[in-house]
């Protein structure tokens, strides 16, 4: 009996994820070093608090999702948008903008145990968040940002999870793919049928009970490439009669900075303040 459980206190100690203390970078952002078996390599939590701090209280915290691998910007930079429109002091939010290995799709591949972006997310970098700060530690206080992939990401995670966060909200993405064809989808999902499980009209229908009774946990807003999608994705919800936010416009460029962001947050707060 004794062995058996050194042997699993082994294996959890392998198992678990390293996570450094935090170093501020030239951004004033507190950054993290990850190392998990579920990504490959090291990754960062990035975090971005209000300038000033009471003792405490705990604030909600605002996951600006990643639609590119690593560092990479060739989008721009949440986190960076997220400061420049001061987000973190006007609604005294925690913001925090994780990095994934692969092009993030927040997907668990179904065989390669370094690409688990879904599990990575929820199981490591949502509880590293609210061990180290004073974040609230409950669906409402977990809010999801995205556009693109990672606006895919956000509506495919509150789905999934519902009862782990609150609200989400997605700009341009295409919300109505119905195959892992495009967009660097293929990797990630690694087949047809793993998607399916991530694949969001499905999702609205099967999980359609789980966000029905709460107005406007799932928002969506403007476009830049994939109107057609947001429109598909609107009539859908309408047929559901599921409670949302919808705006169709105005068309901005597929970017962080391109205007869309102080919107979307103010959506997610609107009815949650």
């Amino acid at each position: 009996m004794l062995n058996s459980l050194l042997i699993a206190s082994v294996l959890f100690a392998a198992d678990a994820p390293s996570i450094s203390e935090s170093v501020t970078d030239e951004q004033g952002f507190r950054v993290h070093r990850v190392t998990s078996e579920l990504q490959r390599g090291e990754t960062l939590i990035r975090v971005l608090l209000p300038d000033r701090m009471e003792s405490g209280s705990s604030l909600k915290v605002l996951y600006v999702l990643p639609v590119e691998a690593g560092t990479e910007r060739r989008y721009g930079d949440g986190l960076i948008e997220a400061k420049r429109l001061d987000l973190a002091n006007r609604h005294r939010l925690i913001c925090v903008a994780p990095t994934f290995s692969h092009l993030p799709w927040y997907a668990d591949h179904p065989t390669d145990k370094a690409i688990q972006q879904e599990s990575y997310f929820v199981k490591v970098v949502v509880p590293a968040v609210e061990k180290r700060y004073p974040a609230m530690p409950e669906r409402n206080g977990r809010l999801l940002v995205g556009f693109s992939k990672s606006g895919y990401g956000a509506w495919s995670l509150l789905l999934r999870h519902s009862a782990t966060f609150a609200k989400a909200a997605a700009w341009d993405t295409p919300l109505m793919q119905a195959a892992p064809n495009q967009f660097g989808m293929g990797p990630i999902y690694g087949t047809p049928e793993n998607f399916e499980h991530y694949r969001l009209d499905r999702l609205l229908r099967d999980r359609a009970a789980d966000v029905r009774l709460e107005r406007g946990r799932l928002i969506h807003l403007g476009y830049g490439n994939f109107r057609d999608h947001h429109q598909r994705a609107e009539t859908l919800l309408n047929e559901l009669q599921i409670p949302h936010v919808y705006t169709d416009g105005p068309k901005r460029e597929h970017t962080w900075q391109s205007g869309w962001l102080d919107e979307a947050v103010r959506a997610l707060l609107a009815t949650n303040e």
